[in-house]
């Protein structure tokens, strides 16, 4: 047939196949293929390849080969990665879909790093750190031996964790190492927090002192509660040292004098929580960069504008129950931006610009568990049994490790977090070190630390 017949007999063919349904269009390329020949069947069989396998991450343009890949979960990425070389690389090229991996999996983000290949270890880093959590393989304990009596407070900073005890002495201790760096003769300590140079306790006796670590002398002695002194928090710029105590009162006083400045009185309960923070929002009562005081008893939590003036009046009392149905617990959180408290109907969150509550978290059987740490993204709890890891975002507990038979304290700071930058998201620099520190019946102190990356 003739080149210009055969174009001719070929349109009235494609016409009359567009016609028909796709029962027929099926019938007639079945009824085709029957009648081809080795030639014939083999060059279907090349175009088919072409046709209907067609590999869309090297024939669509970068920026929409991306778009598709960031509706696919990661796992999913990493199998692709294994079709061919040339979805590795166009897969590990894409940065914003291991960033979102990464994010999806409460981990901090450097938008300034744009090496997609860096954020794909970082995921794969991230996904085994994630794994041994769930699978509760993250941490590890140890031990901290040294006090002959009951080790009542504790407070941690910087890789060095501080412990008094009833022995009369506070010991510094290197948690990597577990080597005692000072130990100095005390009172009985209720509470203590330290810096390079000082350490300053609250005691049972209902005093407050201040002592030099390297020579183990007490340089300042405040005097002036008439009980026990269960909270002290201090800031060297202000020059000024707060107190919380069973008399029901928070003292100011001068730090370098041992002065005191003032009484804040109008707690009904047991001071067990003072924390002084500089404030990081805007309200009508205070402004970023402002001193505040949070005091905390069974029932309430008071705010205090301490950095404006001396005498100042109390801003505003928060408290989960009207008629003190509800008990708050001792371990307050307050960053600046909001205030957190547990209590037997949950975690409250407070918007410390409003004061207004911004939600109650309630995991299942929240009664017994209290709070350690909360961040932006992951919180920290415990009760009798298990150290718990919550995804804030979801408010589900994504991990747990159990527990020794540690020393129960209602009142008193005997349990601890390390390490809390990482409830703010993980990084895969933040999760070394201290996450959790209890004393024991045996004087013992005992620890719960990340076990290092596999």
């Amino acid at each position: 047939m003739e080149k210009k017949d055969f174009e001719a007999w070929l349109d009235n063919i494609s016409i009359a196949f567009l016609s028909l349904t796709d029962l027929q269009k099926n019938e007639t390329l079945d009824h085709l293929i029957s009648l081809s020949g080795a030639v014939q069947l083999r060059h279907l069989s090349n175009n088919l390849e072409i046709l209907l396998k067609r590999d869309f991450l090297k024939l669509l343009p970068l920026e929409l080969s991306f778009y598709l890949l960031k509706w696919l979960d990661p796992q999913t990425l990493l199998t692709c990665c294994l079709v061919s070389k040339q979805w590795n690389k166009v897969i590990s090229a894409c940065t914003e879909v291991w960033q979102t991996a990464c994010k999806n999996l409460g981990w901090q983000i450097d938008d300034s790093v744009q090496d997609p290949l860096h954020w794909k270890k970082v995921y794969l880093k991230a996904i085994l750190r994630m794994k041994q959590l769930k699978d509760h393989e993250a941490f590890e304990t140890s031990s901290l031996i040294g006090h002959s009596a009951r080790v009542y407070a504790l407070y941690y900073k910087d890789g060095l964790l501080c412990t008094g005890s009833d022995d009369l002495s506070a010991k510094l201790w290197d948690v990597s190492t577990g080597q005692c760096i000072y130990g100095i003769q005390t009172h009985t300590c209720a509470a203590v927090k330290f810096d390079e140079q000082k350490l300053v306790t609250g005691s049972f006796d209902n005093t407050v002192a201040c002592w030099e670590w390297s020579s183990g002398a007490k340089t300042q002695h405040f005097r002036g509660h008439t009980g026990a002194v269960f909270s002290v928090d201090y800031n060297d710029e202000l020059d000024i040292l707060v107190s919380g105590s069973a008399d029901f009162t928070v003292k100011v006083w001068a730090l370098s004098t041992g002065t005191c400045l003032n009484t804040l009185t109008g707690h009904t309960e047991w001071v067990t929580k003072v924390v002084l923070q500089k404030c990081k929002v805007k309200s009508l009562m205070h402004s970023p960069g402002d001193y505040i005081l949070l005091s905390a008893d069974k029932y309430e939590i008071k705010i205090w504008p301490i950095g404006r003036e001396i005498n100042c009046k109390c801003l505003r009392t928060l408290f989960v129950s009207e008629d003190r149905s509800i008990s708050l617990q001792p371990r307050l959180h307050f960053d600046g931006k909001y205030i957190v408290c547990s209590s037997a109907l949950g975690l409250y969150q407070w918007d410390f610009a409003s004061y207004d509550i911004l939600r109650v978290i309630k995991p299942p059987d929240f009664s017994n568990v209290s709070l350690l740490g909360f961040g932006e993204i992951f919180a920290l709890l415990f009760d009798n049994r298990y150290l718990y890891i919550m995804d804030l975002r979801t408010e589900k507990l994504i991990s747990r490790w159990p527990l020794p038979e540690y020393r129960k304290s209602k009142r008193g700071s005997s349990f601890l977090a390390g390490e809390m930058s990482w409830l703010n998201g993980l990084n895969g620099q933040n999760d070394t070190g201290l996450v959790f520190a209890t004393s024991m019946p045996d004087h013992s102190i005992h620890l719960v630390l990340w076990k290092e990356h596999g």
